[in-house]
């Protein structure tokens, strides 16, 4: 079976093609020198900037993947959460060319499509925990099976990512700069300055503006003349955050996988840390290539694939912008 998905929730717009959950192509076209200069991503510039590009971008997937239109048997797009004018370019795309080929189009979470690029992962059992740690969510989740996921947690403030990019800002570095944070961390030293770590008790939600207003008032007060220790210092606090909240499931929930996805889960840090303290406690951790953790195509279609393995049907056209479901 040859699925398509296409993914617009933000400001990455991406076709990806599979044939038998195996990628043929997976094409990102990303907006980051649009955005830079506001320090941000700009809503209406990244929905012009989708319907400029997608088209286009569809048709070299294709040629890719070397295949035709005729020979798509479904689509997946994504329509929730995300911005609102971003998602109406990707469904209205989707639902057109599927209405012409005669094809089903399938609506999917994107969050769930960020933890579905772990599925080939060949050591993953169920049921499992699921963390997408991106610029718009930091959300976890109880994986039943493939296609069934259960909400546990999420932010109740900032997005971790969102909160990477606001302290690069206070550090004038470019955007995005959770990147840059990362790479000046490495020469710093984390333990010289600690910044508290926010902790919500009985609860698996998460809390990070807490840490972002520390490091503001610390460079408010001393400057940035210890940037690297700052650096290091907020990055550390962040993924301890982290950490605790997983251990804080796993007390609760008995499972032998954890699955990752998001752009944050590039982070180099982050990653090693995560994988070394699951390992510890002989848990397997699967965390997606570093492509296929930003917003993509491709695990759009992994995940559509299953749905219909699955017995899911069609959805009627819908965008859904709320980000807790």
């Amino acid at each position: 079976m040859i699925i398509a998905g296409i993914e617009s929730s933000c400001d990455e717009t991406s076709a990806g093609i599979v044939r038998d959950r195996k990628i043929l192509a997976n094409l990102i076209a990303s907006q980051e020198k649009i955005h830079a200069s506001f320090g941000g991503v700009v809503p209406e510039l990244a929905s012009r900037a989708h319907l400029e590009k997608i088209s286009g971008l569809f048709n070299l997937s294709l040629k890719k993947a070397g295949i035709s239109s005729s020979q798509i048997d479904a689509f997946g797009v994504v329509n929730r959460p995300g911005l609102k004018g971003s998602l109406m370019i990707g469904v209205s795309f989707a639902e057109g060319i599927g209405y012409a080929l005669k094809k089903p189009v399938y609506n999917v979470n994107h969050l769930h499509a960020h933890l579905a690029a772990c599925y080939t992962d060949p050591e993953i059992q169920f049921p499992a925990l699921g963390l997408v740690i991106s610029g718009g969510h930091t959300s976890l989740f109880l994986i039943k099976n493939h296609t069934e996921l259960v909400s546990l947690g999420k932010t109740r403030d900032d997005a971790c990512g969102e909160v990477f990019d606001k302290v690069g800002r206070m550090m004038n570095l470019p955007f995005p700069g959770g990147a840059h944070v990362e790479k000046i961390a490495q020469k710093g030293n984390e333990k010289k300055i600690r910044f508290p770590r926010a902790y919500i008790r009985n609860s698996l939600d998460f809390s990070f503006s807490g840490i972002k207003t520390a490091v503001y008032y610390y460079i408010s007060k001393h400057g940035l003349k210890n940037l690297p220790d700052i650096a290091a210092g907020f990055q550390k606090a962040i993924v301890d955050s982290i950490i605790k909240k997983i251990d804080d499931a796993l007390e609760i929930y008995d499972v032998r996988t954890m699955l990752f996805g998001g752009g944050v889960i590039r982070n180099d840090y982050l990653r090693n840390r995560i994988t070394q303290h699951l390992s510890k406690k002989k848990i397997h951790a699967a965390i997606p290539d570093p492509q296929m953790c930003i917003d993509n195509g491709a695990m759009v279609a992994i995940l559509t694939d299953y749905m219909i393995s699955a017995g899911i049907e069609p959805q009627p056209y819908v965008i859904n912008v709320c980000p807790t479901k």
